[in-house]
């Protein structure tokens, strides 16, 4: 049974300047000297979190995919992180999940932060995706999905081992963002890796950070410090996972609920 190697970026990102912020991140991504499975960049990595959809939006065919694939392809790892994306005339905030071959799976954001209006300018989704990963199954989310637990519990229809968050989650909320990773572990048995920029956007917006790899009991595995741009390799084990849910088989007493 395999470990996953899971690597987190924790970056200041330049206001809406996708060129700068793809050569920024790939200066990052060079600086990563250990073999790793899965690469995880912030939400709305090569923008901020910008509601100016039409200047930014990329397509599916755009420069920001052919940078994911080339450096997935460098890496030899999954790369992923959100970005805006068009489509069908129609704007999402959008995670890729980048194969090193060029194959790829999307997650476009489920709830949308009403407190900037992003729902405004984005549609959003309303599927979840399952990725699997070195026999690992990896539940990728987008920031304000994690202040909504139904939409990540695991259940007999949503099973996975590791659960994603990537972020634009501003300082002023920076307890909530620490104690609901915490909750979700905990209450899902599941890693968590939550990722978050640091800096200050063209809103005046300050982000401290904090990003996290948790495990299943709600235990910190990572040793970011706040404000501070760093990456760190995780390798993460699966046996101890597996055992643990056995012995503390809590999900057997859960409710059943249906999603509308």
């Amino acid at each position: 049974m395999s470990n996953l190697k899971v690597t987190v970026i924790q970056s200041d990102i330049y206001w809406e300047a996708p060129t700068k912020n793809r050569n920024k991140l790939s200066e990052k991504l060079q600086g990563i000297n250990q073999e790793t499975d899965l690469i995880v960049l912030p939400e709305m990595f090569n923008s901020g979190f910008s509601m100016n959809a039409k200047e930014l939006a990329e397509t599916m065919n755009g420069e920001t995919m052919e940078w994911m694939h080339k450096k997935a392809a460098e890496k030899k790892a999954v790369i992923t992180g959100s970005l805006i994306i068009e489509e069908d005339k129609k704007y999402y905030n959008r995670l890729i999940w980048m194969h090193p071959n060029g194959s790829f799976s999307h997650y476009d954001k489920r709830h949308l932060f009403s407190l900037a209006e992003e729902e405004k300018t984005y549609s959003n989704g309303n599927h979840q995706w399952i990725m699997p990963l070195k026999g690992w199954n990896i539940f990728p989310l987008i920031c304000y999905d994690l202040r909504f637990p139904v939409w990540s519990r695991r259940n007999k229809s949503l099973d996975y081992d590791l659960l994603i968050y990537v972020a634009n989650w501003p300082e002023r909320r920076s307890t909530a963002w620490n104690q609901l990773l915490i909750a979700r572990a905990i209450e899902n048995q599941s890693y968590v890796a939550g990722v978050n920029r640091v800096g200050e956007d063209g809103k005046n917006i300050v982000y401290k950070g904090e990003s996290a790899l948790i495990d299943y009991k709600g235990d910190l595995l990572s040793s970011f410090k706040p404000y501070e741009e760093n990456h760190e390799t995780i390798s993460l084990n699966k046996e101890s996972l597996l055992d643990f849910r056995e012995q503390y088989a809590f999900w057997k007493d859960a409710d059943d609920f249906k999603l509308m």
